[in-house]
């Protein structure tokens, strides 16, 4: 039992650093939330998958599910199914939940983070 679980968290740890960009020698932590991260992977492509959010954030698909469901209880994403598959819809006007960024709204982080991708 214990050799399980510890290949499950050494087998999360990689899989955070694959997905959280993190440089070989530095601390594995970012400075946006797994949240703001599903809210940017959905704001860009408003069908995608679960799965999909899970490979780019550097989460399981469950932890993208729970993350999804926060946000639609919170507001800020409403979900309509279409056949088999969803379509997110952000509401970026809403805004940013901690009071150090209460002044921001969603679209705000929405482009900062698109603009810089976008000059790729």
């Amino acid at each position: 039992m214990a050799s399980a679980m510890k290949t499950r968290k050494s087998s999360r740890r990689v899989t955070r650093s694959q997905g959280g960009g993190s440089e070989p020698g530095k601390a594995p932590w970012t400075f946006l939330t797994n949240h703001a991260h599903v809210l940017l992977c959905v704001a860009r492509d408003p069908e995608s998958r679960v799965r999909d959010a899970a490979l780019r954030v550097g989460i399981t698909e469950r932890a993208v599910i729970r993350i999804v469901r926060d946000l639609e209880e919170a507001g800020y994403l409403r979900i309509t199914r279409e056949g088999r598959r969803n379509r997110y819809e952000v509401r970026a006007e809403l805004p940013l939940r901690h009071p150090i960024e209460a002044h921001r709204s969603v679209s705000s982080l929405v482009a900062l983070i698109e603009d810089r991708q976008s000059r790729r």
